[in-house]
């Protein structure tokens, strides 16, 4: 192949096209044309001696000639970018979106003081929080470029094509109103005679507590499960309800409206991670941002 005869624009329109999977949303993107946008198409295809995208089931799909492109591509537009791109610019005048995709958890410790950090030290840089969707999800969205971090649990992750770091070690805590008839004596049993609050976003109603319960030949009702921690508080305050919740998604104000104790039984916590890939290592608002959150969160 002679390099000399690619136009590295084209590369750039080809990124987008298997990023969408579609020429319109991809002409958007570029703020091209449909035309434009479906020529460039054309000659990517004779480029690879592929058709790249081809119609399947509900719409446009990647060939696996295409698949095998994506990652390869991206790493080579960045690369190119950091040999060609000016000096670096002040923080304040950066001027770019970046994409954090967080389950419910982390995402109400940050949202508003990322927010208001951001205001003082890189006003230009805005902020989308993604809805989590599992690990495998979001390691492919940031693979893809959808994403830019992720800030929740991955209990396995590619080193080699990832970056990955602790922020902090959550444990469990049980809530329950102040005047709960639980809360006096508190012990297992007592915990389990009345119904529970679980947080799902998919709507799950076991849970590993449920097998540590089962091991010890016990079990619990599930009254009710709600899709954010945002819901349990108001839950709490009029119920017989009581909950298990991650420390940090307790409200500022926790200690004087509930009564809280740890749990009656061992609860395993876990570690919530701040990842990225690895073409994000020298973006310079990704790694602003991603050095906010580790100084809200480490040591927590």
């Amino acid at each position: 192949m002679n390099l000399r005869s690619i136009d590295l624009n084209l590369l750039v329109i080809l990124d987008a096209l298997l990023d969408e999977a579609h020429v319109s949303r991809a002409a958007a993107k570029l703020n091209l044309s449909q035309p434009a946008t479906s020529s460039a198409l054309d000659r990517c295809r004779h480029l690879f001696a592929d058709p790249l995208l081809e119609r399947g089931k509900g719409g446009m799909r990647l060939t696996p000639k295409a698949e095998t492109l994506r990652d390869p591509l991206k790493n080579l537009l960045v690369g190119i970018a950091a040999v060609v791109d000016a000096p670096e610019e002040p923080l304040s005048d950066i001027r770019q979106t970046v994409r954090i995709v967080t389950a419910d958890h982390p995402g109400i410790l940050i949202a508003g003081p990322l927010h208001h950090a951001l205001a003082r030290s890189a006003p230009g840089i805005d902020l989308v929080i993604q809805p989590w969707h599992g690990a495998p999800a979001v390691l492919e969205s940031l693979a893809r470029g959808a994403s830019d971090i992720a800030l929740s649990v991955f209990p396995t992750i590619d080193e080699t094509a990832f970056h990955c770091e602790t922020l902090l070690q959550e444990h469990y805590v049980i809530a329950m109103r102040k005047t709960h008839p639980a809360a006096a004596g508190f012990t297992l049993d007592r915990w389990l005679a009345y119904p529970h609050i679980l947080v799902s976003g998919r709507g799950d109603t076991r849970t590993p507590l449920d097998d540590q319960l089962a091991a010890l030949q016990k079990s619990r009702r599930v009254g009710i499960v709600v899709p954010s921690f945002l819901m349990v508080p108001s839950l709490l305050e009029d119920s017989d309800l009581i909950a298990m919740m991650p420390s940090h998604c307790l409200p500022p104000d926790a200690a004087e409206r509930f009564h809280i104790v740890l749990p009656p039984i061992p609860v395993a916590g876990f570690p919530l991670h701040l990842a990225w890939h690895r073409r994000r290592d020298k973006d310079r608002a990704v790694q602003h941002v991603a050095g906010e959150l580790r100084g809200m969160l480490s040591g927590r």
